[in-house]
């Protein structure tokens, strides 16, 4: 995809466009806002090369990651639920024509594959306040390979260590296997407080994450309640903390796991294996 230098050059410093638009985060959205321009187009160039192809973005705000992945080329949908940034995300698609596709509306309450209509990557800041709700969302989908190509997404740092996490480690949980069973999840880069406007509380960071080979013979739906019940009751030892799940005691038995173990000392291959016999 061609682009003119002038839409690089033309394009005012965030501060700019905030003040000018008399922006200020909203904590009730989650909102912190990334000025440092060097550092967003590192976060656009995570997934790889982007030009001419669709990337799904939630939450853009004034459009500091936006016009990131529209410099490396991407055809952009915006889901932006604050009206207050639909001045500057207009601002944005005129200098990228043709590139950015801005809706206004809740990320939560939208049908994300039908809205791109074909293969995307989700690049996105995400708002603290539904970033594990969406990212989980987009995990649990029965049909596999998902409609997305790949997720680069913010979240605060525990978060992410958490998604990356591996068995016997304290941030080992849930959200670990529900992003590794048929993904790859890796820990991409930090992103330090002092980055965002305001400064949120605590230390950001990026996961990566891309499809890879769904285990056969196991539900979606069946893993996640298994692992629901299995870290619902995290100190408990899984004779206890499954009990309710049926079937789960007998398959402990038939794969020779001790249900006196707990679940952050399973593999991602155990709850898998789990998993496999409850949805036979």
């Amino acid at each position: 995809m061609c682009r003119s230098a002038g839409a690089l050059v033309n394009l005012p410093p965030l501060r700019e466009v905030i003040a000018r638009h008399e922006l200020s985060a909203n904590k009730a959205l989650g909102q912190n806002f990334l000025l440092d321009e060097q550092l967003l187009d590192r976060i656009a160039a995570i997934p790889g090369p982007l030009d001419g192809k669709a990337v799904l973005e939630i939450g853009p705000g004034p459009g500091g990651l936006t016009r990131a992945l529209l410099r490396a080329g991407a055809r952009v949908t915006a889901i932006e639920m604050d009206r207050r940034c639909l001045p500057a995300l207009a601002e944005l698609a005129e200098v990228f024509p043709g590139q950015l596709r801005v809706i206004e509306g809740d990320a939560l309450k939208l049908d994300h594959d039908d809205l791109m209509g074909k293969p995307y990557a989700v690049v996105a800041n995400l708002p603290y306040n539904i970033g594990t709700e969406l990212f989980t969302r987009w995990l649990s989908g029965e049909p596999w390979p998902p409609q997305w190509t790949s997720l680069t997404l913010m979240f605060q740092e525990e978060v992410a260590r958490r998604v990356t996490s591996q068995p016997g480690t304290s941030a080992y949980g849930r959200l670990a296997i529900l992003a590794q069973w048929r993904s790859c999840a890796k820990f991409a880069m930090k992103v330090h407080r002092s980055a965002f406007t305001p400064p949120p509380k605590v230390m950001s960071a990026i996961v990566h994450m891309t499809p890879e080979t769904m285990p056969e013979g196991v539900s979606a739906q069946v893993l996640s309640r298994l692992t629901e019940a299995a870290f619902g009751q995290r100190r408990k030892m899984l004779r206890q903390s499954v009990k309710g799940l049926e079937g789960a005691l007998s398959a402990l038995e038939q794969l020779g796991i001790d249900p006196q173990r707990r679940a952050e000392t399973l593999s991602i291959a155990e709850f898998v294996s789990i998993a496999r016999l409850l949805s036979a």
